[in-house]
């Protein structure tokens, strides 16, 4: 790749189905029909209607535990902790008790966004200069652990805007946990991938191989020990999790296995209520997850896009898919940058979410060559480029490749939303990393503590380096817009950077093209990895990834403006169907009718259910 042009800092201030559905979606690149409504385009699920609730999540007994809790008589934020536990239970392998979450939400009674910080930080013996003797930071083991703080925000927000008793909200998760529920597809898949990783702790083998043999489809896991500590969290909450029993049986095993999580670390955690962040878009009130999250990602996109005209290019045609792309370039760019732990860190979220800042940007896009470098810009001084930094272009066009081994970056993780009868609007997403987090269950605990440890840096020039109490950059961001001040759509999805993207995308289909939450999540999207991800050591890849009907439209011109093609037969992430947007689960209320809408995408064990 060669650069033929430099902007410097100091000159710049499964799937039958989806076989039909192939053959039915409209070519990749053609521009929107007006002529078409959107009610005759085709989708792989039904787009489900409700006016009492609607809740998608990530497995039916997640959306079957929200239902029941509504049903009687709970809220929104009653119904998230119903999920989130049962989560715990039913895919603890991506998300639950020993993982972090962040919550977005409009709180009907007051008229208001919140949001909920649920991440924890690095415990006091956890220093650089410790893991850089190490050789790095692992991304299993007991070094791999940083405090989980899901549980704490998931007390914070039943206990101040939830109605029922914790007991009646956790008991669908006590109930699915002590009687077992099959195995299914996807889950069923991530044990038998996730053998070597728990193979060194005898607990957990015992609970994933009971009589050393690996629970497959169909087969009933009992988590009786996991059933126990829910039912303590009932009884005694947070408490119970962070400075009870179960804190000290976590803190000891990680003791005793050489890890540097101790009952200190737990017993001091707290999650905090802060202000959302907020960008206007297309007469949109759109909020996001506040730093320490890159939330900001999607939201400095949606800035940048603003000054092209998304429609007139047609959706996914190569010019909108460009303009798309590069936004997000420049937006990961100054997340690398700029985005931290606040408490740490002067994070310039104003300046970086400034409409002018935006402009600066924008110029550095260029219609007829990609950005083989996108260079952070300077918000306090409104300046397009940083000092020191660059913008590079490609001088040729890019390669095309069809890799037979397609790249997977190990990282798991959940999402859900909900709406309800009181006129509340949920959007979560919560993980434990990687695949059963640091590999360890703790003994009679039945739990997994996660691997969130490579998400820090060991640079010291880093933001994001690691400090004993730092909480991480977190790649987690639910999303949530009003219109006319009123709760409109809630949406997020699992899948580490790829979140903002899909995300993105999946929001301007809505925006832009007309399509209802279930098209939207269907569509083609594409995938950049022309930045340092976040995961350690932080590799960029430089690719531009799509499914094999969106390079079909656009692959070869987006080709030859310099941008590196990688072709996938089916969507990446999760490989699941011939397109689609991540694992979004989205959730959208008609401000006039307050008819409720629901839409995931194909992928993972995503599910939506509404009456």
């Amino acid at each position: 790749m060669n650069a033929i042009s430099r902007t410097t800092g100091r000159s710049a201030a499964r799937v039958p189905c989806a076989i039909v559905f192939l053959l039915l979606l409209p070519a990749a690149g053609a521009p929107p029909s007006r002529a078409q409504e959107a009610s005759d385009r085709p989708v792989w699920r039904p787009v489900i209607l409700g006016t009492e609730a609607m809740v998608a999540a990530e497995h039916p007994l997640e959306a079957l535990a929200a239902e029941e809790v509504l049903r009687a008589g709970g809220n929104a934020f009653d119904a998230a902790s119903a999920v989130f536990y049962m989560t715990t239970v039913v895919e603890q392998h991506q998300a639950g008790i020993g993982g972090d979450a962040f919550m977005v939400a409009y709180l009907a009674a007051e008229d208001r966004v919140v949001f909920v910080n649920g991440t924890g930080y690095a415990p006091a013996l956890a220093t650089r200069e410790f893991y850089e003797d190490q050789g790095g930071i692992p991304g299993a083991g007991p070094l791999s652990t940083d405090v989980p703080g899901a549980v704490g925000a998931f007390e914070l927000a039943h206990s101040r805007y939830g109605t029922l008793p914790r007991e009646q909200v956790l008991a669908p998760a006590i109930r699915a946990a002590r009687q077992g529920h099959p195995l299914d597809f996807w889950v069923a898949g991530h044990h038998a991938r996730s053998v070597e990783k728990i193979s060194p702790y005898p607990a957990s083998r015992e609970l994933l191989m009971p009589d050393g043999r690996l629970l497959g489809v169909g087969d009933l896991y009992v988590q009786e020990d996991l059933a126990r500590s829910l039912e303590e969290i009932a009884r005694e909450g947070a408490d119970a999790f962070y400075r009870g029993r179960l804190a000290r049986m976590s803190a000891d095993y990680y003791e005793k296995q050489g890890g540097l999580l101790r009952y200190e670390d737990l017993a001091g955690y707290e999650a905090e209520e802060a202000d959302p962040i907020q960008v206007s878009y297309a007469g949109l009130d759109v909020y996001q997850s506040a730093p320490n999250s890159q939330g900001i990602v999607m939201l400095m996109a949606l800035n940048i896009l603003e000054g092209f005209d998304l429609e007139a290019m047609g959706h996914n045609s190569a010019e909108y898919v460009h303009v798309v792309t590069e936004s997000m370039k420049l937006a990961f760019a100054d997340r690398n940058r700029y985005v931290a732990d606040p408490r740490f860190s002067d994070v310039p979220t104003q300046e970086l979410l400034s409409k002018e800042y935006a402009a600066a940007r924008r110029g550095l896009i260029r219609m007829d060559r990609a950005m083989s470098v996108a260079p952070a810009g300077d918000p306090r001084g409104m300046a397009a480029v940083a000092e020191g930094q660059a913008a590079e272009y490609e001088s040729g066009s890019g390669d095309v490749s069809r890799p037979e081994v397609l790249y997977r970056e190990d990282g798991e993780t959940s999402s859900f939303s909900i709406a309800d009868r009181f006129g509340n609007l949920v959007s979560v997403t919560h993980s434990v990393n990687s695949s059963f987090g640091s590999g360890m269950v703790v003994p009679d605990g039945g739990y997994f503590l996660n691997n969130r440890m490579p998400y820090y840096g060991l640079e010291p020039d880093d933001v994001n380096v690691l400090e004993p109490g730092k909480r991480t950059r977190h790649t987690i961001n639910p999303a949530l817009a009003l219109k006319d001040g009123r709760p409109y759509l809630a949406w997020n999805t699992p899948g580490g950077d790829n979140q903002p993207q899909a995300m993105l995308q999946a929001f301007l289909a809505v925006v832009h093209f007309g399509m209802n939450v279930q098209q939207a999540v269907e569509a083609p999207t594409v995938t950049s990895t022309a930045f340092r991800a976040s995961m350690y050591p932080g590799r960029m890849r430089g690719m531009l990834t799509m499914p094999e009907v969106l390079y079909q439209g656009a692959g070869e011109a987006l080709a030859a403006l310099g941008h590196q093609v990688e072709v996938s037969p089916l969507q990446q992430p999760y490989r699941q169907a011939a397109s689609g947007a991540g694992a979004v689960k989205m959730v959208m209320i008609d401000p006039e009718t307050g008819v409720m809408y629901g839409g995931v995408s194909p992928a993972k064990s995503d599910y939506v259910i509404g009456w």
